[in-house]
Formats: structure tokens, C-alpha cells, sequence
């Protein structure tokens, strides 16, 4: 069994990582009855006696204290202190914390070239620590956010120190981006600067928007509270939902947007922990869906948002649960796939769905769906057999779709009014370290990458058909 490690960087990365670790505890809860140490549970859990001073091995058998393999990184503790105080407390190692107070103004410089290089001998020991608890090493997951200073330049520095220490590890990327009426006015130069790193030294980026996340909240808020959904939805079953995870005093206004995204990486990562007639191993997907290094962009979508109370599911909803994970309403991107061109795509499953129902709806869809010449049966699939809690069955999507283009064309329109005017780069031009070259480098990486979409949606040109059939004259 492999193990992963995951980074968090900055107040969104920190707040996500949160919602991931409690729902993940709940799920292993569900599925582990007898209290014990297993293989599912060491994915991401250190299981340590904290009567013995010895750390360094993992306890088999009964459960001690579970540790989780993770790096918490912050340059404001206030996020970090909250998640130490709270019911989560024991679960992080102390030792494994990087916080600072000032934090990084909202500047990429700042926490790239300033922070970046204070502490990056303490960062680096760290996740050589992480590291050495692991028997099997797979991945390093980065959560964090590109609007803000933090989440963005000390991120994507953590994303190349991850490169150059563990070049033969995984490095999956999960990066919320702005939304376009985002409050930080120097988003747009921090989201391009991030760009450009995550193009050079990310094997896979999930990329999603605050906007669509807010957006499937609303909805699944308006379902619920005008009955459209009629009595008989589950409790906890929502994605958005924090039931049954360990108890808070109050929920926070994001924890809900949050809850998608950590529900999006306990699906992508069910493999790695649970049994399955098909199992999906992590570096699979990087294998199968990035068919060239910079296009590792990979579009996610989640179905069900919610359950409801049946326990036997009719194939009629299980080929609505496919047929909804391609519509643009449960992408985590504002994009639309389906009007696209797909490079190729994978498919998570979680319960009790035959490999034969797999099949049934990839063939349903096909038609539906462009994908490039050169790879028309470009399907990866996996079956884990342990649904989510509080649900019969569920489904992650993940495309590597030239639909992304849009997300990041209107990125650089946003970078392009501001720099056109040279507002506000004074604030970046006078970090030690930091040169206009920097900004024109990164502007030209995000140029050449929506270039690469373009010349891939001009060469297939044109929707998808079925060829035509044989008349036969009566």
C-alpha cells in the first residue's frame, strides 16, 4: 500500500485541509468497525503510541493516536492556531507546522521570493521528515489558493522544492482560483505568476473556481429549502454537508464550499485506500490523461450532490449520475466539456455500480462527446468498491478538456488591465529578488498555453457525429 502526503498552503489551503482530514476520519470511521490500524488508514494516517518516545515506526494493530501525513503551512497562524484549537488538534503532528505572522499582503513576491527562501531549509527538513514516515511514497498533494500571496507565490515555491527533493514522486495540485469580483485587486498578477510554476512543476493541477463552488452550493441550498427534492433526501448526504464529521460549534460560512473540495479528493484517492474490482492507481491518471507535460489541467466534476432515501438504486438515476458529470452545472470549473474537445477522460466510481453499467454509459455518451482524433477511446476507468458516507454510490470525473481555455483566457484579460497600466506593480518590482522579467516570462507561459488549446480545438474542428448509415433502397 502507498502513502501520501499532503501540503497545505495558506489560509484557503489550510481550510480545505481541514474539511479534508475530518471527512476523512469519517469515512474510515464508517468503513474501519474494528478500531485497527490498516492499510487503508496508513494512505494518509500515522498510527503513534505517544506513551513512547519513539515516533519514527508506525504502530500495526490497534489504533494509538493517528497522525496525519501532512505539512501545514501559513505565513498568518491565525487559520492554523484555529485548526490546533480545535477538535482536529491531535490529528497534526506540531512538528509539522510553518506559520509566521505577518502573513503575505496579498503579494506573490512576498511569498515566493521573501518567505520562500526564509524558510525553505525548514520546509525542506520537514517534508524529508513526512517523507521518511512513509514505507511507499506516492504523492504530495498541494492544496492551496491563487489569489492570495501565501496560497499562491509560497505555494508554487513548496511546488518546486517538492520537485527537486522528490523528483519521482507525484505532485498533484489542488488550486482554487478567484472569482471575478475577488476582493484582492492583485489576484489577477499573483493567479499568472502561480501559472507559470504550476505549468513548469505540477504533474496534474485541478483547477477550481470559487465561482462554481458558490454557484453548486446555491443550488443544492435552493433544492433542499423549496422542496424540490421532496421528503425524502437522506440526512448527510449532501456533499456540501458537515454531519457526522467531528462536531464544531459553529460552521463556517465556507465550510460548505470547502466540503466540495475536500469530497473531490477523498473520491480521487479512494482507490489508494479501498478495495475495488477496478482500482485506479494515482500515477495512472497522470499517465492516461496528460498526454503532453504543460497540458495537466484536469477539469473535476462530482455526482451525486446529494442522495436520496432508496437504498436500491434505479439504473435509471445510476445513468443520470453519468449523464451529470458531464453537464456544466456540476463541473468545479465554469466551463462547459460537452461543447468541447476531450484529450481524454477518467472516471471514478464508488459503490455498488457493475463494471457492466460502466461501460453501458461510456458507450451512451460517446456519441455526445469530441474527443481528439488521436485518441478516441481516450477512457480511463476505476471501481472502488466503498461508497462515500451517506451515499449508495458516487462519481468523480476528471477531464483533460480544452473547455479549461476559457478560465484561463479570462485570466489573462484580468492581468492585462492591470499591467497595461502598470497599477500596482511597484508593490511586487521592489521585493529583493523580484524582476520585471518575472512578470513578462509568466504572462508569455500563460500565452503559449492557451495557444496550445487553440491549435488543438483548430485541428478537430467541428462537432461531434455519427457516421453515417447504410440506406438500404426497399
Amino acid at each position: 500500500m502507498t502513502q501520501s502526503v499532503v501540503v497545505q498552503v495558506g489560509q484557503c489551503g489550510n481550510q480545505i485541509g481541514c474539511r479534508f482530514w475530518d471527512l476523512a476520519l469519517r469515512e474510515h470511521a464508517a468503513v474501519n468497525k474494528k478500531g485497527i490500524y490498516d492499510e487503508a488508514l496508513s494512505s494518509f494516517f500515522r498510527n503513534v503510541n505517544t506513551r513512547t518516545d519513539d515516533d519514527s515506526a508506525d504502530c500495526r494493530g490497534k489504533i494509538y493516536s493517528l497522525k496525519a501525513r501532512a505539512l501545514l503551512i501559513d505565513m498568518e497562524e491565525g487559520v492554523v492556531n484555529e485548526i490546533l484549537q480545535g477538535p482536529l488538534r491531535d490529528v497534526f503532528d506540531s512538528k509539522q507546522l510553518i506559520t509566521d505572522v505577518s502573513g503575505s499582503g496579498n503579494n506573490w513576491a512576498v511569498g515566493h521570493k521573501v518567505y520562500g527562501c526564509q524558510y525553505r531549509e525548514d520546509i525542506v527538513e520537514k517534508l524529508r521528515k513526512t517523507a521518511e514516515h512513509c514505507d511507499c511514497l506516492q504523492c504530495f498533494f498541494v492544496i492551496h489558493s491563487m489569489g492570495g500571496g501565501t496560497g499562491s507565490g509560497l505555494g508554487t515555491f513548496v511546488l518546486k522544492l517538492l520537485e527537486d527533493e522528490f523528483p519521482e514522486v507525484y505532485r498533484f495540485v489542488t488550486s482554487v482560483y478567484p472569482s471575478r469580483e475577488d476582493d484582492v485587486i492583485t489576484s489577477p498578477y499573483n493567479s499568472v505568476l502561480a501559472m507559470k510554476e504550476l505549468s513548469d512543476h505540477a504533474d496534474c493541477v485541478l483547477p477550481i473556481e470559487n465561482e462554481s463552488l458558490f454557484d453548486i452550493v446555491s443550488k443544492i441550498n435552493q433544492m433542499t429549502n423549496c422542496g424540490k427534492l421532496g421528503s425524502t433526501i437522506k440526512p448527510a448526504s449532501l456533499v456540501t454537508s458537515s454531519a457526522g464529521g467531528i462536531k464544531c460549534s459553529r460552521e463556517k460560512p465556507f465550510d460548505a464550499m470547502n466540503n466540495i473540495v475536500a469530497n473531490l479528493l477523498l473520491n480521487l484517492t479512494s482507490s489508494a485506500r479501498f478495495e475495488g474490482s477496478l482500482n485506479m492507481d494515482l500515477n495512472e491518471i497522470s499517465m492516461n490523461l496528460v498526454p503532453f507535460p504543460r497540458l495537466h489541467y484536469l477539469v473535476s466534476s462530482l455526482t451525486p450532490l446529494y442522495t436520496l432515501a432508496d437504498v436500491n438504486v434505479p439504473s435509471r438515476r445510476l445513468d443520470q449520475m453519468f449523464s451529470d458529470a458531464f453537464s456544466k452545472d456540476h463541473q468545479l470549473l465554469r466551463a462547459d466539456p460537452k461543447h468541447s474537445l476531450y484529450l481524454a477522460c477518467a472516471l471514478l466510481v464508488r459503490g455498488n455500480v457493475q463494471i457492466s453499467d460502466l461501460r453501458r454509459n461510456i458507450e451512451r455518451l460517446k456519441p455526445s462527446l469530441q474527443f481528439v482524433s488521436w485518441n478516441q477511446e481516450g477512457w480511463k476507468t476505476g471501481l472502488c468498491s466503498v461508497p462515500p458516507v451517506g451515499h449508495s454510490h458516487s462519481l468523480l470525473a476528471l477531464a483533460n478538456n480544452t473547455c479549461v481555455k476559457s478560465t484561463f483566457v479570462e485570466l489573462k484579460e484580468r492581468f492585462t488591465r492591470l499591467y497595461k497600466k502598470k497599477a500596482h506593480l511597484h508593490h511586487y518590482l521592489h521585493i529583493d529578488g523580484m524582476e520585471q522579467s518575472y512578470i513578462s516570462e509568466a504572462l508569455s507561459s500563460l500565452s503559449d498555453l492557451i495557444e496550445d488549446y487553440n491549435q488543438l480545438d483548430a485541428a478537430n474542428c467541428g462537432p461531434a457525429i455519427d457516421p453515417p448509415r447504410l440506406k438500404i433502397a426497399m
